[in-house]
């Protein structure tokens, strides 16, 4: 007989017991040898027990084949749900710590987890110790129905939603079915003890996912007490982490991720998400998501299902975007204002007044020739048209994501998760630093509770610290500013001296030098901002002592993306809306600090600069990303496993394994959801000046995905299963994103680029009938006499020549209101504001006519949600009134014994008489 058949022989034999055990386990004093595990059992000598025992041995793991990625204790059968570790601290505390740890497991024994401890000198590095948590049959009902877990009833004869006529074209980036969906859908309830045989329980120990064990076991850690310490009661795992009272608590993997497990192991899921999600080779095809909810639970699974539908939805934002620069780019040539700015007899003769004092000297228009040509890849007519387009796209994205939350909550029994999780989201925190109690009008149960006024000064210290943080943002972008405007006078000296640069100067302006290094550096300040600040906001937010876990993740994803919205978009929005707004003309010039000259645009415009900054930012960001994810936990992980291992013989075993490995902070997700939004932002906000930005964003995503499945996979702890029904606050500010992309873009359309004044020309001024934008460029540049020049900003060098030429509409030096505003300007201004509003308008009608033409939930998932419903309450009827009867039957049968005895005694007493 082999070990699964026994196994499977044993664990029939135990269903029929009281007790999954009927004896205890005890460790010699020596430690556990190889294969040298003694039991210490009860005096009893039945053969039932006798032939337990016997199979208990018989499946004994041997450390040299079997026992390296066992996920049971030592018996072979009770599965390891959580494991904590802690290493002997030698220093004054450690006695401290010691107590704790024995007060922790005592109480954690007598909430009915079981415990085996292994000794530091069976571990591989000699040092830690491994406390590993079984959670029993009884621990898992009762904490199942305390946590509202809904659990299989019956299988369901929904069928699954039929792939569309279509779908053989897809077949390529499908998944195997057994892949795609692992299990069979069912109705399910709550769970309770009282009808245990209305669920679907063929085996007791694989009733309950590994999923919802370890979320079952992390939710008595958390809650447990350790002890009394200034005159409070000391609860919860994370206290005891905090303190480095435990190393680590984590549940375990099932096996390794590069082969399967053999039994008597449960099949190795996380295998299989490494085979069929965490290959980059499997970039086409679609997510696992069952197999990760299962695994991972709802929370990281939705994480993925929004990423992966965001991804999807970018697609079609990317088709059109490339459309958008290939008509750029195909129509560069025929653009008649790069061809006048590049022609010699008329670019080449229009003098432009210096871009900066003394040492900047006049110059010729056609040096900006080929900036011109790439300013008009992004700046054509096609901008405009983009720009309606995303503001459709945003709302057509989010509007049926809302539609896929809503089928996701049903397909994954998330419909009524928020009813059932009111009571059950106090941190441990909050409940041990409240000394106050009062009654909740919802419950009615007394509950902990803490006065605004002794938060007060914590949510004014935290207020003041987002302020304070914004603002060195701001003062970091200021200083780009000056440096920008320190160093343009440079670049642009050195490379009118420097002879060997003049083949340089026909691409690379002293603008986009400037712009260029101005980026890089205003990137590198933003990392080591957001560097510092991450550490901040995760400190201040605990000492806020949020009342719950969704208190505490809104107040720290509000003060996160405050700050990176700020960090990530302060520049790009100075460059959008302020550069070169406010220069003046020259002779009167505006100045910051009374020193440096106000930045101007290229004659172009400013979306050229625009686009650089963008692209800058959010492919260094994206790839700065990647990089940090993929080579940070590899790195980590390699040097830690290189100091653990002592190429000893002593077991490398499965909880070993799990521990070398970087530990799922509870802020992990939050920072990938972090990171997804600001990317939407860049796609979104900016997208006017930038058509490519949702194909980088694609291309990135694409990658992120399996990127994060394989550090997910391979390189982290196991996280705590945990439930989450939707992205929770995250959707609010997409909708807030959605709403200010619109105004953003319909502005840099308006005010950044020049698709407008070109368009006023076009219909207003514009005499030429074959070529109506033929002197456009002239049109859109004023005159101004060199005599005007203050004599300390003129350069010095002689010149042939008695006026200069500015971008603005302003009357010429002859006029009687020379350098003022002229009619040109108003139009144009009047032009861009009715532009503005125009544009707004039909964005925001044809947004309201989508939100309401698209349903939140599709017709389809309601029907199927009342059909769930309505069965559900067919089957826990039928299951009452069963039990009823069989309740009456049973009464009705000891009532008719009980008569039947009474008229025997009466028969009885009458024959003696």
């Amino acid at each position: 007989m082999g070990d699964p058949d026994m196994l499977e022989m044993l664990q029939e034999h135990e269903r029929k017991c009281s007790r999954p055990a009927d004896f205890d386990f005890q460790r010699t004093e020596q430690g556990v040898n190889a294969g040298e595990t003694s039991f210490l059992i009860d005096n009893q000598s039945q053969p039932a027990k006798r032939y337990n025992l016997f199979l208990r041995r018989r499946l004994m793991f041997k450390k040299h084949k079997q026992s390296k990625d066992s996920i049971f204790f030592r018996d072979g059968i009770r599965q390891i749900d959580f494991v904590l570790s802690y290493v002997d601290d030698l220093k004054r505390e450690g006695e401290i710590k010691a107590e704790r740890r024995k007060e922790f497991e005592l109480n954690l024994r007598k909430t009915g987890l079981e415990l085996e401890i292994e000794d530091k000198m069976n571990s591989e590095d000699g040092r830690t110790y491994f406390v590993k948590i079984h959670a029993p049959w009884e621990v898992l009902m009762t904490y199942a129905e305390v946590l509202g877990m809904k659990m299989p009833i019956e299988e369901s004869d929904i069928p699954r939603v039929q792939n569309s006529p279509f779908s053989y074209m897809l077949k390529p980036v499908r998944l195997p079915k057994e892949i795609k969906h692992p299990h069979p859908e069912y109705f399910t309830a709550q769970f309770t003890r009282y009808r245990q045989e209305l669920f679907l329980i063929d085996e007791p120990a694989n009733f309950f996912p590994s999923s919802s064990r370890n979320r079952i076991v992390y939710y008595i850690l958390s809650r447990c007490p350790f002890g009394m310490e200034e005159g409070k009661k000391r609860i919860g795992i994370d206290r005891l982490l905090t303190s480095s009272t435990y190393s680590s608590a984590f549940p375990l993997h099932d096996g390794q991720y590069w082969k399967p497990s053999e039994p008597p192991n449960p099949v190795n899921e996380r295998y299989l998400l490494c085979q069929n999600w965490a290959r980059i080779s499997y970039f086409y095809k679609e997510q696992p998501l069952d197999l990760i909810k299962n695994y991972y639970g709802e929370k990281i699974g939705i994480y993925f299902v929004f990423l992966g539908f965001y991804t999807e939805m970018l697609t079609l934002a990317a088709i059109v975007g490339l459309f958008c620069f290939v008509y750029g780019l195909l129509s560069m040539n025929a653009n008649t204002s790069s061809t006048e700015i590049c022609d010699p007899e008329i670019g080449g003769k229009i003098i432009m007044c210096p871009l900066c004092d003394v040492v900047c000297d006049f110059w010729r228009l056609n040096t900006t020739c080929l900036a011109s040509k790439v300013s008009h890849l992004f700046d054509n007519e096609s901008t405009v048209f983009f720009a309606i387009f995303m503001g459709i796209w945003v709302t057509l994205f989010l509007e049926l994501w809302k539609q896929r939350q809503a089928k996701l909550e049903y397909e994954w029994d998330l419909v009524d998760f928020e009813e059932e999780q009111q009571q059950l989201q106090l941190r441990p925190e909050f409940e041990a630093m409240c000394k106050k109690r009062r009654l909740n009008a919802v419950t009615k149960e007394m509950e902990p509770y803490m006065p605004l006024c002794s938060r007060l000064p914590w949510y004014f210290l935290s207020g003041v610290t987002v302020i304070l943080w914004m603002s060195l943002v701001l003062v970091s972008m200021v200083a780009v500013i000056v440096y920008r405007l320190s160093v343009f006078a440079t670049f642009a000296s050195f490379m009118e001296s420097e002879a060997s640069l003049q083949h340089v100067r026909s691409f690379l302006t002293p603008q986009i030098a400037t712009a260029l290094t101005g980026s890089c550096l205003n990137f590198i300040m933003i990392l080591i901002l957001n560097f510092f600040y991450e550490k901040l906001a995760a400190w201040i937010t605990k000492m806020e002592l949020p009342r719950t876990y969704q208190e505490y993740e809104s107040s720290i994803i509000l003060k996160m993306f405050l700050f990176q919205f700020v960090n990530y978009y302060s520049s790009c929005f100075y460059v959008a809306f302020f550069k070169g707004k406010l220069v003046g003309y020259p002779g009167k010039y505006t100045y910051m600090f009374n020193v440096w000259r106000s930045e101007e645009c290229d004659p172009g415009g400013c979306l050229i600069e625009l686009t650089t900054q963008l692209t800058i930012i959010m492919t260094g960001k994206q790839i700065f990303g990647n990089i940090q994810e993929a080579i940070y936990p590899l790195v980590l992980n390699w040097w830690r496993r290189r100091k653990a291992r002592t190429n000893s013989e002593k077991l490398y075993s499965r909880w070993e394994q799990d521990h070398d490995l970087e530990h799922f902070g509870s802020l992990q997700l939050f920072y990938e959801y972090l990171e997804t939004v600001i990317q939407f932002g860049f796609v979104t906000l900016f997208v006017a000046s930038f058509p490519l930005a949702p194909l980088l964003a694609l291309l990135n995503n694409v990658i992120e995905i399996r990127v994060d499945a394989w550090k997910l996979t391979t390189q982290y702890r196991r996280p705590v299963a945990a439930k989450a029904h939707s992205i929770g606050v995250w959707q609010d500010i997409l909708y807030a994103m959605a709403v200010l992309s619109v105004a953003t873009n319909a502005f840099i359309v308006a005010f950044t680029s020049d698709i407008i004044p070109r368009l006023v020309y076009y219909y207003a001024y514009s005499t030429n009938a074959k070529e109506p934008m033929k002197g456009y460029v002239n049109n859109s540049l004023s005159v101004f006499l060199i005599a005007d020049f203050p004599n300390n900003t003129i350069p010095s060098e002689k010149r042939d020549f008695t006026t200069c030429r500015y971008r603005d509409y302003r009357y010429p030096p002859d006029h009687d209101q020379k350098y003022y505003h002229n009619i040109d300007y108003w139009h144009v201004l009047a032009a861009k504001m009715t532009f503005i509003i125009a544009i707004e308008h039909v964005v925001f009608l044809v947004k309201f006519l989508l939100a309401w033409m698209i349903p939140d939930v599709p017709k389809d998932v309601l029907d199927r949600i009342k059909r769930e419903k309505l069965m559900t309450v067919k089957i826990l009827h039928d299951f009452e009134l069963t039990k009823l009867k069989e309740d009456l039957r049973n009464n009705s049968e000891e009532l008719a014994k009980e008569m039947l005895i009474q008229e025997n005694k009466v028969e009885l007493v009458k024959s003696t008489m």
